[in-house]
């Protein structure tokens, strides 16, 4: 997905948001801020941005945001139970109504037999107290592992939260 594509996807993203008077924080490790980068591109975003969080150590996940040591360490930073708790940590710290969560391997080290470089896992939570957590694989070298991430994180939060 190209960066035009990418700032398409986040205006129709902000546009939803924005008919159901919400807003939606980001809790991002291996996309380093991309996804709340790609966000705020769009003129008019703090409307419907309300705050990033730059998360990308274990320290910074738990400070922050309030993920457990117990989670990190029974199932490590790229886990269902991470990011589950890095979007729920998210939604309660910037009050809005949707969180989207990110931590992944990114390449190109890191990786081993369970969670090999690609691996990225997604949490989504919304102030109705839904939550989502779902697994890709991306495939490409760093770059392109943490693009595909950016694009998919947002697409399902569009098509997963905010379809109607």
């Amino acid at each position: 997905m190209t960066d035009n594509e990418l700032i398409q996807l986040s205006t129709r993203v902000g546009e939803r948001l924005l008919a159901r008077h919400s807003s939606v924080t980001t809790a991002e490790s291996c996309t380093g801020g991309w996804i709340a980068k790609v966000l705020t591109d769009v003129a008019g975003s703090s409307a419907w941005f309300q705050r990033g969080f730059v998360t990308y150590s274990n320290d910074a996940k738990q400070q922050m945001i309030g993920v457990t040591e117990a989670s990190l360490t029974q199932f490590g930073a790229v886990s269902e139970q991470v990011v589950q708790e890095m979007a729920q940590g998210a939604l309660r710290e910037a009050g809005a109504q949707y969180a989207i969560s990110v931590s992944g391997v990114a390449g190109p080290d890191g990786g081993s037999d369970e969670k090999p470089v690609g691996t990225v896992w997604f949490g989504f939570a919304s102030a109705s107290g839904e939550v989502l957590t779902l697994v890709q694989r991306f495939s490409g070298d760093r770059e392109a592992v943490r693009r595909q991430a950016t694009a998919w994180a947002l697409q399902t939060l569009h098509d997963h939260f905010l379809k109607n």
